[in-house]
Protein backbone atom coordinates (compact mmCIF):
# COMPACT_ATOMS: atom_id res chain seq x y z
CA UNK A 1 0.00 0.00 0.00
CA UNK A 2 1.52 3.37 -1.19
CA UNK A 3 1.39 6.35 1.79
CA UNK A 4 -0.81 8.63 1.25
CA UNK A 5 0.03 12.76 1.08
CA UNK A 6 -2.76 14.76 2.46
CA UNK A 7 -2.21 17.95 0.33
CA UNK A 8 -4.77 21.24 1.36
CA UNK A 9 -5.09 24.01 -0.45
CA UNK A 10 -7.05 27.00 -1.47
CA UNK A 11 -6.27 26.32 -5.35
CA UNK A 12 -9.16 23.46 -6.71
CA UNK A 13 -6.21 21.95 -9.05
CA UNK A 14 -3.36 21.77 -6.84
CA UNK A 15 -3.89 18.01 -6.14
CA UNK A 16 -3.81 17.47 -10.06
CA UNK A 17 -0.95 19.49 -10.53
CA UNK A 18 1.38 18.35 -7.77
CA UNK A 19 0.41 14.20 -8.78
CA UNK A 20 1.48 15.44 -12.29
CA UNK A 21 4.71 17.04 -11.63
CA UNK A 22 5.53 14.21 -8.86
CA UNK A 23 4.30 11.31 -10.45
CA UNK A 24 7.76 9.61 -10.40
CA UNK A 25 7.09 9.57 -6.32
CA UNK A 26 5.68 5.69 -4.89
CA UNK A 27 2.77 7.83 -2.91
CA UNK A 28 -0.80 8.68 -3.09
CA UNK A 29 -2.25 11.89 -3.28
CA UNK A 30 -5.48 13.53 -1.37
CA UNK A 31 -6.53 16.84 -1.77
CA UNK A 32 -8.57 19.17 0.43
CA UNK A 33 -10.01 22.53 0.41
CA UNK A 34 -11.62 23.05 4.04
CA UNK A 35 -12.09 22.46 7.54
CA UNK A 36 -14.78 19.78 6.59
CA UNK A 37 -13.10 18.27 4.04
CA UNK A 38 -9.74 17.77 5.97
CA UNK A 39 -11.17 15.78 9.05
CA UNK A 40 -13.25 13.69 6.10
CA UNK A 41 -10.18 12.60 4.92
CA UNK A 42 -8.06 12.28 8.20
CA UNK A 43 -11.19 9.85 9.55
CA UNK A 44 -11.50 7.96 6.24
CA UNK A 45 -7.70 7.42 5.16
CA UNK A 46 -5.96 5.57 7.76
CA UNK A 47 -2.91 5.42 5.29
CA UNK A 48 -2.23 9.37 5.12
CA UNK A 49 1.33 9.99 6.15
CA UNK A 50 1.47 13.51 6.41
CA UNK A 51 -0.65 16.72 5.48
CA UNK A 52 1.07 19.40 3.54
CA UNK A 53 -0.90 22.77 3.82
CA UNK A 54 -0.22 25.31 1.25
CA UNK A 55 0.14 29.20 1.36
CA UNK A 56 -2.67 30.23 -0.12
CA UNK A 57 -5.03 29.47 3.36
CA UNK A 58 -5.26 32.87 5.38
CA UNK A 59 -2.92 32.18 8.76
CA UNK A 60 -6.63 32.12 11.37
CA UNK A 61 -7.62 28.84 9.12
CA UNK A 62 -4.07 26.94 8.69
CA UNK A 63 -3.40 27.17 12.64
CA UNK A 64 -7.34 25.99 12.85
CA UNK A 65 -6.30 23.15 10.11
CA UNK A 66 -2.76 22.53 12.14
CA UNK A 67 -4.95 22.19 15.47
CA UNK A 68 -7.58 19.82 13.88
CA UNK A 69 -5.19 17.68 12.56
CA UNK A 70 -2.99 17.39 15.37
CA UNK A 71 -5.86 16.45 17.83
CA UNK A 72 -7.34 14.02 15.11
CA UNK A 73 -4.13 12.33 14.07
CA UNK A 74 -0.98 12.91 16.23
CA UNK A 75 0.69 10.26 14.30
CA UNK A 76 1.43 12.31 11.04
CA UNK A 77 3.61 15.21 10.52
CA UNK A 78 2.01 18.36 9.17
CA UNK A 79 4.26 20.72 6.93
CA UNK A 80 3.25 24.65 5.96
CA UNK A 81 4.13 25.95 2.81
CA UNK A 82 6.15 29.03 2.89
CA UNK A 83 4.40 31.95 1.15
CA UNK A 84 7.50 33.46 -0.79
CA UNK A 85 7.99 30.70 -3.28
CA UNK A 86 4.61 31.05 -4.62
CA UNK A 87 1.74 29.00 -5.74
CA UNK A 88 4.60 27.58 -8.35
CA UNK A 89 6.72 26.34 -5.47
CA UNK A 90 4.58 23.75 -4.16
CA UNK A 91 5.35 20.88 -6.04
CA UNK A 92 8.83 21.24 -4.84
CA UNK A 93 7.96 21.67 -1.63
CA UNK A 94 5.97 18.64 -1.55
CA UNK A 95 8.80 17.04 -3.12
CA UNK A 96 11.36 17.82 -0.54
CA UNK A 97 8.58 16.97 2.39
CA UNK A 98 7.96 13.47 0.97
CA UNK A 99 11.43 12.82 0.25
CA UNK A 100 11.61 13.30 4.26
CA UNK A 101 8.25 11.43 5.59
CA UNK A 102 8.34 8.37 3.40
CA UNK A 103 10.98 5.95 4.70
CA UNK A 104 12.07 4.41 1.27
CA UNK A 105 12.91 7.51 -0.30
CA UNK A 106 15.15 8.92 2.71
CA UNK A 107 18.76 9.33 1.96
CA UNK A 108 20.65 6.65 3.10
Amino acid sequence: MKPVILLVGRLPGVVETVARALGDLPVEWLGAHDRAEVIRQLDTEPAIACVVIGAGLDDQLRGELVGVIAARRPDITIHLKDRASGPGGMAGFARQVVEIVVPDLRPR
